[in-house]
């Protein structure tokens, strides 16, 4: 009796045992399916690997080949932002050590970290001498997949904000410890990095996206979203993100939201039913695309052209006036204008080349306020006006 109320209860605990091992699998993979539906697209899609890098074939070719040899020279990657140069790092990294040592051979620092001196002398120092482990486990397969060299990577994101200091210190960790470790250093412009600093890595050059590869990864994501683009959409997305696919990413994702093209999952507590809705039922179109990259509509622009035309009689400052105050008030951003008007400027033949070069001075003179943070509608105005006066001359 004893034995088999023993047993009983054994086989009891081991069913309630089972079944919640089988709750927490069942909670941990709809965990992940829920973080895989929110994660923001420029994460989840995300190269893994040299080969899913876009438009970058010369940098991506000369990487391939530093691969094979499992030798990394001390790196700079410099390009406007956008165009993948972290992105590009990571993913050489994982390919070179695989899952199980990126976590222990890679250190990456941001800006949103602070990297004075002190960072350099004391977490990159130590980070940079710390000896290599080699880790047990690693079967045979492991090892021919991933070369595993003998070295450790630490990835500086947005080197050209660290100060002058830092650098200078950074100068000497690179030479002292380059056996066992190697330096990527990511940034925007490249002369905010000190001469010493960059004569100690081999340059790599990211350009801005070209049109092509741009929409073909754009169409990629869109299928694989499931969303339904009208037709220029992706064109309008080019335009907009000027180069920066990150930002084209973004606004993708952002019409997809606006749009309700997502996929939504809707129940009950009660109830574990989930009903997704048709994700090509909602289109995309160029008008909203526009709207969430904040471009100024046509109209507006053809009123502050019409208003900055020179007058036969009197000053065109009431009429302009009139119309920057509107802009303003409708919340339009200066820098959009500014960069929409010079389009129309540059590329409109009735416009004399003398008169050209004067305009494209005035709007230089503007782009450096509007960064340096002046008030936004004197800038305006003030631009207009001189736009104005050069085409009366």
């Amino acid at each position: 009796m004893a034995s088999n109320f023993f047993n009983n209860k054994a086989r009891a605990a081991a069913a309630a045992a089972a079944a919640a091992s089988g709750s927490s699998k069942q909670k941990t993979s709809e965990n992940a399916e829920e973080q895989a539906r929110l994660q923001p697209w420029v994460e989840k899609y995300r190269p893994k690997s040299l080969d899913d890098v876009a438009a970058q074939d010369h940098t991506t070719a000369v990487l391939q080949r530093t691969l094979q040899a499992s030798n990394l020279p001390h790196m700079l990657f410099y390009g406007p932002p956008g165009t993948g140069k972290t992105s590009t790092i990571l993913a050489l990294s994982k390919s070179l050590f695989g899952p199980a040592l990126y976590r222990t051979r890679i250190l990456e620092l941001n800006a949103s970290d602070e990297r004075g001196i002190n960072i350099v002398r004391e977490k990159i120092k130590d980070f940079a001498r710390t000896q290599l482990s080699h880790p047990s486990g690693l079967d045979a397969a492991y090892k021919a997949k991933y070369p595993c060299p003998p070295f450790k990577i630490i990835i500086l994101d947005e080197a050209d904000s660290m100060t002058q200091d830092a650098q200078s210190a950074l100068r000497r960790t690179m030479e002292q410890y380059s056996r066992i470790t190697r330096f990527c250093l990511v940034c925007n412009y490249v002369t905010r990095i000190i001469e010493p600093l960059a004569s100690r890595c081999s340059k790599f050059r990211f350009k801005a996206l070209d049109g092509v590869s741009a929409g073909d990864r754009i169409n990629e994501i869109a299928q694989a979203e499931g969303l339904t683009l009208d037709d220029g959409v992706v064109d309008t997305l080019i335009r907009c993100s000027e180069g920066d696919l990150r930002r084209a990413i973004t606004y993708l994702q952002s019409a997809a939201r606006l749009v309700g093209a997502t996929s939504t999952q809707k129940g009950k507590k009660d109830q574990e039913d989930t009903e997704m809705t048709d994700a090509g039922s909602s289109l995309i179109t160029v008008q909203t695309v526009e709207e969430i990259a904040g471009v100024v509509p046509e109209s507006v622009l053809d009123k502050l052209t019409q208003a900055m035309q020179p007058k036969k009689m009197g000053s065109a400052y009431e009429a302009v006036a009139s119309v920057v105050s509107d802009i303003v008030a409708d919340g339009w951003s200066a820098t959009q204008i500014l960069t929409q008007l010079y389009r129309r400027t540059v590329f409109n033949d009735a416009i004399p080349d003398t008169q050209k070069n004067k305009i494209v001075m005035v709007f230089s003179e503007m782009d450096k306020r509007l960064l340096d943070g002046s008030d936004e509608h004197l800038s305006i105005l003030d631009m207009v006006l001189k736009i104005s006066g050069i085409l009366g001359s």
